[in-house]
């Protein structure tokens, strides 16, 4: 299969790296199928690239390689409608803000991306009561060597 991409050019992926998402993603409802790319090997990032709009990629990220805490608990009804179990744990990624300065990069810890990696499909789930928020500093402040510049 053959998509499309602002970032990526001409991409040919395999039906494996589309990630379905029945209820589309918050402000992105239209949208409901996005394919996985790995950033690098052994990295916590990658990228979802939508299949139908060039111009709709999402940076995401592994959040446990920055925040080892962070913890919440999936409802029954998202384990039963995902098809998670003890035996099929979810893969969770955030969504990552990425301004000029890479020191100032982000992710959306308060609605993390659930995925059932044997079926592909996965929600957004906005988290309640939560003490995350949607920006939350993937890099100390007093990180040295973060000066590069990133890209919007």
């Amino acid at each position: 299969m053959q998509i499309q991409s602002t970032r990526f050019g001409l991409l040919e992926v395999d039906e494996d790296q589309i990630i379905s998402f029945p209820h589309g993603l918050p402000g992105f409802q239209g949208k409901r199928d996005f394919v996985f790319l790995p950033y690098q090997n052994e990295s916590p990032f990658a990228y979802l690239q939508a299949v139908d709009e060039p111009n709709l990629t999402f940076v995401i990220v592994e959040p446990f390689t920055f925040f080892q805490d962070y913890s919440f608990t999936l409802e029954d009804s998202v384990l039963t409608e995902l098809g998670l179990s003890d035996e099929n744990p979810p893969k969770i990624f955030n969504i990552v803000r990425i301004p000029e300065i890479i020191k100032e990069m982000t992710a959306n810890l308060l609605a993390p991306i659930i995925i059932n990696w044997q079926t592909r499909i996965a929600m957004q789930f906005i988290l309640e009561k939560s003490p995350y928020t949607v920006r939350h500093s993937l890099f100390p402040q007093d990180s040295p060597g973060q000066e590069e510049k990133g890209g919007k």
